[in-house]
C-alpha cells in the first residue's frame, strides 16, 4: 500500500506515457508517424504553456513568437542544404533562389543587393549555427522582454497584450522581409537536417524517435526542474507574490527565469516541426495559433506538464480525425470549440485534474479499506 501514493502514480503516468510514445512506431505506417511526430511537437508547446501560466502564471499569448523564431533559424540552414534550392553566388557567399525569384520581371538583378542579402545567411552554411540561433535567439528575445516587463511589475492581462502585440509585429516584420527571408512564402524546399552523416527524413522511423526522444527528454527535465526549490518558490510567486517578495526573494528574477526556459522550449520545438514538416511559414507567429496553444493547456490542464502535453496532442489527433471526415468536414472547427467550452465549464482544471481526483478518491477508497483490514 505504501506504494500506493499520489507521487507513485504520476510517474508510473510518465512512465505509460513514455513507453507508448517509444512503441507506436511497431503499430503505425510511416504516414502516421510523421503526423505523430508534429503532434509531439505540439506536446512541447503545451509544456512550455504549462510551465509559464500554470506554474508561472504568466499567461503568454505569443508563444508562437519563440517558435516561428526557432523554426526560421534552423529552415535557413536547411535551405542552404537543399541539393534543389539553387543557391547562387559563390560558395563563401550562399544566396536562397527566392531572392531572385522576388525580383520583378525583366528588371535587372540587382547583385549588389544580392551579395548585401548574402550576409545574413553566410552564418547558415553551418547547420550547427541554425541550431543554436534557434535556441539563443528565443532565449534571447524573451529575456529582454521579460526583464522589462517583470522588473516593472508588470502582470495578469497587461502581460498577455504585450507579447500578444510583440508576435503580430514580428509576423508583420517577416512578411515584409521579402528579399531576405521570402516574406509570407515563407521558407521551402529545404534539405534534410544532418548529424554526424544520418539524414533525417520526416518520415523515417529515425526522425520519429528524434523527436519522440527530445520531447520525452523535455518532459522529464521539466518535472524535474519545478520539482526543483526554484520550481517550489515560483509556485508560491503565482500563488502570492507580494508574500514571497516580502521573504526577500527576487521575484522578478525567478519570473524571467522560467519565462526563458519556456520560450527555449518553444524555440526548440520550432526546430523540430521544421524538421518533420520541411518548411517554415510566418503562419507560425499567427495569432491564432498561439492562442490554440493555450487552448491545449486548458483542455489537457495547465496545471499539469503532462496534461498539457496530452491536451496538444490528443486535441489535434482529433482535429485531423473530424476535419477528415466527410460528414463532418463543415462543423470540425465547431466541434472543437464546444470540446473546449465544456472542459472550461465543466472541468476547470482540465482533463488532468479530473484524472487526479479520480485517482484521490480511489487512494483515500484504497487506505481505508487497508486501515479497515488491519483493526479486524
Amino acid at each position: 500500500m505504501q506504494l500506493l501514493t499520489r507521487s507513485n502514480l504520476q510517474l508510473a503516468a510518465y512512465g505509460l506515457f513514455i513507453v507508448v510514445v517509444m512503441l507506436l512506431p511497431l503499430v503505425m505506417d510511416v504516414f502516421w508517424l510523421n503526423r505523430i511526430s508534429k503532434y509531439l511537437v505540439f506536446g512541447m508547446l503545451g509544456i512550455a504553456i504549462s510551465m509559464s501560466w500554470g506554474y508561472a502564471g504568466i499567461l503568454n499569448l505569443g508563444q508562437g513568437l519563440f517558435f516561428g523564431f526557432g523554426a526560421y533559424m534552423l529552415a535557413m540552414s536547411l535551405k542552404l542544404a537543399s541539393p534543389t534550392s539553387l543557391q547562387q553566388g559563390s560558395a563563401d557567399e550562399p544566396v536562397p533562389d527566392f531572392m531572385l525569384w522576388t525580383s520583378e520581371p525583366g528588371a535587372p538583378i540587382d547583385l549588389c543587393c544580392i551579395n548585401q542579402g548574402s550576409f545574413l545567411w553566410i552564418p547558415f552554411k553551418e547547420q550547427w549555427f541554425g541550431v543554436a540561433m534557434g535556441l539563443v535567439m528565443p532565449t534571447l528575445i524573451a529575456f529582454v522582454l521579460g526583464y522589462a516587463m517583470f522588473r516593472a511589475r508588470i502582470a495578469g492581462v497587461y502581460v498577455a497584450i504585450l507579447t500578444l502585440a510583440l508576435c503580430l509585429l514580428v509576423r508583420l516584420l517577416v512578411i515584409d522581409a521579402q528579399p531576405l527571408i521570402n516574406g509570407f512564402n515563407g521558407l521551402t524546399d529545404l534539405g534534410w537536417f544532418t548529424v554526424g552523416g544520418l539524414e533525417f527524413d520526416p518520415y523515417l522511423v529515425e526522425t520519429y524517435y528524434l523527436i519522440a526522444i527530445i520531447t520525452c527528454l523535455v518532459l522529464i527535465g521539466a518535472r524535474w526542474l519545478v520539482n526543483t526549490k526554484v520550481g517550489v518558490v515560483l509556485q508560491a510567486i503565482r500563488d502570492n507574490e507580494e508574500r514571497v517578495r516580502y521573504l526577500g526573494y527576487d521575484v522578478a528574477i525567478y519570473k524571467v527565469f522560467f519565462f526563458c526556459i519556456s520560450a527555449a522550449i518553444a524555440g526548440l520545438a520550432g526546430m523540430l516541426y521544421v524538421i518533420a514538416a520541411e518548411f517554415a511559414s510566418p503562419t507560425y507567429m499567427n495569432i491564432g495559433f498561439s492562442i490554440s496553444m493555450v487552448v491545449w493547456a486548458a483542455v489537457g490542464g495547465r496545471w499539469s506538464l503532462l496534461g498539457a502535453c496530452l491536451g496538444a496532442i490528443m486535441l489535434n489527433v482529433v482535429e485531423a480525425t473530424v476535419s477528415e471526415t466527410e460528414m463532418l468536414v463543415e462543423a470540425w472547427q465547431l466541434i472543437i470549440g464546444a470540446i473546449f467550452l465544456f472542459v472550461v465549464l465543466v472541468m476547470p482544471r482540465g482533463l488532468a485534474g479530473v484524472i487526479q481526483e479520480a485517482a484521490d478518491l480511489a487512494l483515500e477508497w484504497l487506505h481505508k479499506r487497508a486501515k479497515e483490514r488491519r483493526v479486524r
